[in-house]
């Protein structure tokens, strides 16, 4: 059994002041792993207060030193990631390989953009040549709460971590209680990478109460938050008091518009993206909108690919998907899975219950429906499992309607040879990203959505601004 109990404050590991015990569940086995503290109020405080008293320190820090401080990380990140792998494997159920390539892949990725980004950011500039005198500087905006969640923890804690760093913030950071083990890994590698003390602060704890102390506190001036939208909503609620900024990565329910032009991996390559990691992603493409002409062969297409997919122990080296996080999120999918029958979807792959052979861990089986209409929960509601819904359209119009009927503004995915068709729909889609014909994204785009998926980005540039506050100065001296 792992014993973390400690948390990372001033550049050192301190037991907890009101700390109590929580267990962490591996999702394969549905046994304890480890063994963490929840912190409370007096742990949040003494977190707050190192940021707080470093914040002078590492704002006035030239950028350069800075950036380098990142890179620095960059090059501790590299040895340690099989333990992050391993980590994330066993706390959130990520298959080993697929934790080794994507889980930890992703921080070194975002972490290099943060600092190409940097080199290139104006932190300090003239307004114009109209204004010689004036000057806009790009300062931290100060403490900043980070509040990450489970099913990307690298990915998340990076995004928010490498940003706030460059940008001259210092931070506290709550990672889920369901993955805090690659967190500790993580505040190890900071603390080698030789941040101040009080950059860089790590509490564990869980939502209602660390998570809600973070959102209320009145030295916290900044929470970016990663989670579900009725986690955000509480924390927009805390932080009202004090006006402090909040930055919200939320929920989503993508729409992957697929036409008769789309080319011929286009529905393989929608279920096993929708597949990936259990399920478990903000961004997956759950809502597979087809036109009528090709409906039935992709339908045909889907099952055959969703049966393709195996499930098995996140310890076990291969291509199949592990577990989803917890008991809870099992049973919401049953649920849906359930409703989705109820409602009068028609069942072409998967359905409730374990896959065979698994009478312990939480499996799903992975699910493909057809024949979902827009009003169905399933279609409305966030799955977060490994769950595809396929609808029939007939018209580009239509597609649209459907795509953009739903609270959530995440990603939308276009599969389309018509360039002009692929543009358009970009343009008309109401989500904070379009991917198209299974292109990815380049390196520095912004994650983030809008409605109901949250505000703010993440990632390159924009990730950075997210964390700096803009000053205009008049009477700037230029001899």
């Amino acid at each position: 059994m792992i014993e973390k109990r400690q948390f990372f404050i001033n550049g050192s590991w301190v037991d907890p002041q009101e700390g109590c015990d929580h267990p962490v569940i591996d999702p394969s086995t549905e046994e304890p792993c480890a063994v963490i503290s929840l912190g409370g109020q007096a742990d949040t405080d003494a977190a707050v207060a190192a940021a707080k008293a470093a914040l002078p320190g590492w704002m006035a820090t030239p950028v350069a030193e800075r950036i380098a401080a990142v890179e620095r990380l960059i090059e501790v990140y590299k040895t340690r990631g099989e333990d992050l792998a391993q980590a994330m494997s066993l706390e959130m159920g990520a298959p080993i390989d697929m934790a080794r390539s994507q889980q930890v892949g992703a921080g070194t990725w975002h972490l290099k953009n943060f600092v190409r980004a940097a080199k290139g950011f104006d932190f300090e500039a003239p307004l114009g040549d109209h204004a010689p005198n004036d000057r806009i500087i790009h300062e931290a905006v100060g403490v900043a709460a980070l509040i990450t969640p489970w099913n990307w923890p690298m990915n998340q804690i990076t995004l928010k971590v490498g940003a706030a760093a460059i940008a001259g913030c210092t931070m506290v950071l709550k990672p889920s209680e369901e993955s805090p083990l690659d967190a500790i890994v993580f505040a190890e590698m900071m603390h080698e990478a030789g941040f101040p003390e009080g950059v860089f602060n790590l509490v564990n704890g869980d939502g209602a109460g660390v998570g809600s102390q973070l959102s209320a506190h009145p030295d916290v001036d900044m929470v970016s938050f990663t989670g579900s939208t009725r986690a955000g909503r509480l924390i927009s609620k805390a932080a009202a008091d004090t006006l402090k900024r909040v930055h919200l990565e939320l929920g989503g329910k993508g729409a992957n518009l697929i036409f008769a032009d789309a080319d011929d991996k286009a529905v393989k390559r929608g279920v096993l993206h929708m597949m990936n990691n259990t399920g478990q992603s903000c961004n997956a493409p759950s809502r597979m909108l087809v036109e009528a002409s090709v409906y039935d062969k992709a339908v045909e297409t889907a099952a055959e690919v969703a049966g393709k997919v195996t499930v098995g122990p996140a310890s076990e080296e291969g291509r199949h998907i592990g577990p989803v996080v917890n008991a809870v999120q099992w049973g919401k999918i049953q649920d849906l899975i359930q409703k989705g029958i109820d409602e009068g979807a028609r069942l072409v792959a998967g359905g409730p219950g374990r896959p065979e052979g698994f009478n312990k861990g939480f499996y799903v089986r992975p699910t493909v429906f057809a024949d979902v209409t827009n009003d169905m929960t399933i279609a409305r509601e966030e799955i977060f499992g490994p769950v595809l819904s396929i609808m029939k359209f007939d018209t580009e119009e239509e597609a649209l309607a459907i795509a953009n009927d739903t609270p959530y503004g995440l990603t939308n995915y276009v599969q389309s040879q018509d360039g002009a068709r692929r543009n358009r729909l970009a343009r008309q889609l109401r989500s904070g990203m379009v991917e198209m014909n299974g292109q990815g994204r380049a390196a520095g785009s912004p994650f983030g959505g809008m409605k109901m998926s949250g505000n703010g980005r993440e990632g390159g540039t924009w990730g950075l601004t997210d964390f700096l506050e803009v000053k205009a100065v008049s009477g700037w001296a230029t001899d």
